[in-house]
């Protein structure tokens, strides 16, 4: 999509609104959490519907602005985690090419397909974790601090039990191999939700760059995921920082699996009378309990595969998106 000022101008108000959003997540605990995880909607939004401009623009708006307002260091650590990723997916998903360059039919479109963007993001998350990791200098110490805090906060309350100084070192020792990979997990899973909600929201302004698509039949992982998953799943019984970079990498691609996962049981559950009480009882036990979360991943793990959409390339509109 050809910049002027009209997308330069939409990918600046994304970049504000993106940096705003994030400010006021510093500035209110209460809805830290909500204001952060919606932070990358602009930035996807302007991606989507007005191209990689205007996604490239929000993104580096966004920056400057997060740095100008609570400094460099944390403006780096949002980029990497937040914005970074959300410009890259929005890329990713409007690249498209002629489909018989894939052995289809002639005047389609390819466009790059959802496994793909999935695998990519899974990735994303797990070079922004680990490089935010470093860059705080998270490992034993790090967790022994936030332990030790955590006990000097609540040894004034009354009735606060005895601490046992067994337990506190096994505490220590669960939170620092714990902590990586499920961060990595909350936040693939924040993010493609984040990417769905953006969809949804450009495609009723009927402008998207990308057709909107049935995810329940396209969306699953790459089969070079399940290579990459094991891989960094025996990574992470390695004792040290390696064995931390393995946990963050299965964390995040577990939670590509799950995602993969809801989306082949809203396939599979098509048309069935009890769908809708299925799924709302399968969200509800996977994000409470283990038990029922890891089935759902097992679905994904067993059905991987690279569902590429297809348009006529006259009806692909002005767009014209650049070859992949």
């Amino acid at each position: 999509m050809k910049l002027d000022r009209k997308i330069a101008a939409l990918g600046l108000l994304a970049g504000i609104t993106a940096a705003l959003l994030v400010l006021g997540a510093v500035k209110s605990a209460d809805l830290t959490f909500t204001l952060y995880a919606i932070s990358t909607l602009p930035i996807l939004i302007a991606g989507l519907g007005w191209g990689h401009g205007a996604a490239a623009i929000a993104v580096v708006t966004a920056s400057l602005v997060t740095g100008l307002a609570v400094g460099p260091q944390a403006a780096i650590l949002v980029t990497l985690v937040s914005f970074l990723p959300a410009g890259w997916i929005s890329h990713l998903a409007n690249l498209a090419r002629p489909a018989v360059e894939l052995g289809g039919p002639k005047d389609m479109l390819a466009w790059y397909p959802l496994p793909n963007i999935l695998l990519q993001l899974c990735l994303l998350v797990s070079v922004s974790v680990v490089v935010t990791g470093v860059m705080i200098g998270y490992g034993p110490d790090l967790i022994d601090r936030l332990v030790e805090t955590l006990l000097e906060a609540s040894a004034g309350q009354p009735g606060a039990p005895v601490p046992d100084q067994a337990a506190i070192e096994q505490t220590k020792r669960i939170l620092l191999h714990i902590v990586p990979p499920i961060q990595a997990m909350t936040w693939v899973i924040i993010q493609f939700s984040t990417y769905y909600l953006a969809t949804r929201v450009v495609s009723s302004t009927g402008r998207p760059v990308r057709p909107r698509e049935n995810m329940n039949s396209a969306l699953r992982m790459n089969r070079n995921a399940i290579f990459l998953l094991l891989g960094a799943l025996a990574l992470s019984f390695v004792d040290g920082p390696l064995g931390l970079v393995g946990g963050t990498i299965t964390g995040a691609f577990l939670a590509g699996f799950l995602i993969s996962g809801f989306a082949v049981l809203h396939f599979r559950t098509r048309g069935k009378a009890w769908r809708l009480p299925l799924l709302i009882l399968a969200y509800l036990a996977a994000f409470l309990t283990v038990l029922p979360g890891i089935i759902i991943m097992m679905l994904g793990l067993m059905d991987t595969r690279q569902a590429i959409a297809l348009t006529s390339a006259p009806g692909a509109g002005s767009a014209q998106p650049p070859k992949s």
